[in-house]
């Protein structure tokens, strides 16, 4: 594995601006953002009034009245629309910003200075410690080796970090994600969709089905079926991202069902190959 490289993050960015800005993301998103002090920065739902998934975003604070979101490839402009549905007659102005976003991920290496970039820490429990830099144009660090999205990909599916448009759907439940702890506060406010979220934390954060890990033979196609073994043989899950790391082994990640605890082997189909399930690691 590298010890340190660059990416360049497949993400949307928008903005958040105005006198009303701060309060009205306090309504809408579930982290507490008025507890975020100038640069700093989470991760956080949006969600849709019944407390499923809209979008998972990071939400960072540049000031008081000046906010910057990024989410998913792709799902910038729905985060957009539902912040506006929304927005009412709020004084907070909310756009789409034509910026990219370079993760560095690294071990001891120097990152120098990030410019006029925004440099946020790369809160992510399961990746390569390091920092993103938000930016019309964040330059790569002189030496440093660019890893391509496919190879992100899989270091992404072997952290366990949800995607939108795969692990997360309109369908999901956060608590299923085991992400609340780190994209929900209890102690704030109300925010949309918080009365699903809190009512599944106070009866033991119980779900129907879990997001876990998978260790796979070679490639599996999203969608297939995890088939639990002889006798039983009933369907227990199904996959939602595969990618193939650079040291060739494969990786996937699949929601699997209450009471089917890992680590455990099942079987990709009816008659696929042996895949073994694994509880993400903290």
């Amino acid at each position: 594995m590298l010890e340190a490289y660059a990416t360049w993050l497949e993400r949307d960015v928008l903005a958040a601006t105005g006198p009303e800005a701060a309060t009205f993301l306090q309504g809408q998103l579930s982290q507490d953002v008025l507890a975020l002090r100038d640069g700093d920065s989470a991760w956080s739902w949006v969600l849709g009034p019944t407390g499923k998934v809209d979008a998972l975003v990071r939400v960072i604070r540049v000031s008081y009245e000046e906010w910057v979101l990024d989410t998913d490839s792709g799902w910038g402009d729905s985060v957009l629309a539902r912040l506006n549905r929304f927005k009412l007659r709020t004084k907070v102005s909310l756009s789409a910003l034509p910026w990219k976003v370079l993760g560095l991920r690294y071990g001891v290496a120097e990152i120098g200075s990030p410019g006029e970039a925004i440099e946020v820490t790369a809160q992510w429990p399961r990746l390569l410690r390091g920092v993103d830099r938000l930016g019309s144009n964040p330059s790569v660090p002189d030496g440093w080796v660019v890893v391509p999205p496919e190879d992100y990909e899989a270091r992404r599916v072997a952290a366990g970090l949800p995607k939108m448009g795969a692990e997360l759907t309109e369908k999901t439940i956060p608590a299923e994600t085991g992400l609340v702890e780190l994209t929900v506060s209890f102690t704030k406010g109300c925010y949309t969709g918080q009365e699903l979220v809190a009512r599944i934390d106070s009866r033991g954060g119980n779900v129907p089905r879990r997001l876990r890990g998978l260790v796979l033979p070679g490639p599996v196609a999203v969608g297939t079926d995890l088939v639990a073994s002889a006798p039983d043989g009933r369907v227990v899950g199904v996959v939602t991202s595969a990618a193939r790391g650079a040291d060739g082994g494969w990786v996937g990640l699949a929601y699997v069902r209450r009471g089917v605890d890992p680590p455990l082997i099942v079987r990709a189909g009816d008659d696929g190959p042996e895949v073994e399930v694994r509880e993400l690691a903290s």
